[in-house]
């Protein structure tokens, strides 16, 4: 990270540790994002909050309105299907070069993040796998080695994060997608770039008529 870039008190680059908030669900959808009290919360000052704040409103994250500051952006259900799209291309091209380019230990690696995840399926574990589902798709993005999808996959990954959350625990939704990771997995770990590819597409397929579901059924139980 290059010199006089803004960090939070615990050293993180400042407009990553916002990112990361937003991507966790620390601030929602339309939550005002005031200066003065991202200052406090970051151990930041004003200037490098602001400057934040705006190249997260580049990224598509944070909208700024005129006289009334910054605030979380809210993805529509259009517009979640749009990036899940999107997604299923650059996915299916991670998954692709991963197959060509995954060594024995990354092997074994994504087969063990496929058994965790039957792990935390069969026990009921909703946020684990939610967790090992992320730190999948992160995995093949990083095996690939294709940065630009990824720099690409991060930035809408932040956007639909509302969407993401109320898919993860749409019920019964961790059973259906499991088997289409483990596919993924096998198609990427046999070295068959066509066979992850579609294995990757057909996840992305299923994710878009997920979120379709998810919203006709309404918001998940608080």
């Amino acid at each position: 990270m290059a010199e006089g870039v803004a960090r939070s008190g615990a050293g993180v680059p400042l407009v990553e540790a916002i990112r990361e908030a937003i991507i966790r669900g620390d601030f929602v959808p339309n939550q005002r994002l005031v200066e003065a009290d991202l200052s406090t919360q970051f151990d930041a000052g004003r200037a490098s909050v602001r400057a934040a704040l705006l190249e997260l409103a580049n990224e598509g994250l944070v909208e700024r309105i005129q006289n009334r500051g910054a605030r979380v952006r809210a993805v529509s259900l259009d517009e979640a299907v749009e990036i899940s799209e999107v997604r299923m291309v650059l996915e299916g091209l991670c998954a692709a070069k991963a197959a060509v380019t995954v060594t024995g230990a990354e092997i074994r690696e994504l087969r063990a993040i496929g058994a965790s995840m039957r792990e935390a399926v069969a026990g009921g574990d909703l946020l684990g796998y939610s967790s090992l589902n992320q730190e999948l798709h992160r995995r093949v993005r990083e095996i690939g080695g294709q940065r630009t999808a990824s720099r690409l996959l991060e930035r809408l990954r932040g956007q639909n994060v509302r969407h993401q959350f109320r898919l993860a625990m749409h019920p019964g939704r961790p059973a259906v997608s499991l088997p289409e990771h483990l596919a993924i997995i096998d198609g990427i770990c046999t070295h068959d770039p066509e066979a992850a590819e579609a294995a990757a597409h057909n996840h992305l397929r299923s994710v878009i008529e997920a979120l379709k579901e998810a919203d006709r059924s309404g918001p998940p139980p608080r």
